[in-house]
């Protein structure tokens, strides 16, 4: 028995037009299936997945929120251990240099006091400067009183 090959031979360039023939009607059956979809069931899918978003987001939201809060509480946590630490070692080093200083120093060094309030008197052009400025408030409020009013030209003249 003789075995024949029956196979048709085509050219490459009629298998290339019906390839591509068939990618664009594949293409128009694509449009055709989404514009139906679109019209009939897109509003419920979407109505879904924006229901499904918004449970994810809030999933996420509690999520992050947690973590903030628990490292909020980690930040304070070791804030207050550094300020306790700190304020132990100052401490213990202002200790160490008071003995240090009460042992090392002679104690026949006289002693000073520090003045318990000083009181500060304003300079003269400071003194001046507040009385114009009292005077002014007192004038102002005079003319306020008696209604009249100063235009801006009137008193940038002074």
């Amino acid at each position: 028995m003789q075995h024949t090959n029956t196979a048709r031979v085509t050219s490459m360039g009629e298998y290339v037009l019906t390839t591509s023939r068939q990618v664009w009607l594949a293409g128009l059956g694509a449009a055709v299936v989404t514009r139906d979809w679109a019209e009939k069931e897109a509003g419920r899918t979407f109505r879904t997945l924006v229901r499904e978003g918004t449970a994810v987001e809030s999933r996420a939201i509690r999520f992050v929120g947690d973590r903030l809060e628990s490292s909020f509480v980690q930040a304070n946590t070791a804030w207050k251990r550094t300020r306790r630490n700190v304020t132990t070692a100052v401490k213990s080093y202002a200790d160490t240099a008071a003995t240090l200083v009460r042992e090392t120093l002679p104690s026949s060094l006289p002693k000073f006091e520090m003045p318990v309030s000083v009181k500060v008197e304003a300079k003269p052009a400071t003194k001046r400067r507040f009385a114009r400025a009292k005077k002014a408030a007192a004038s102002r409020a005079t003319a306020m009183k008696k209604g009249v009013k100063r235009t801006v030209k009137s008193a940038g003249k002074r």
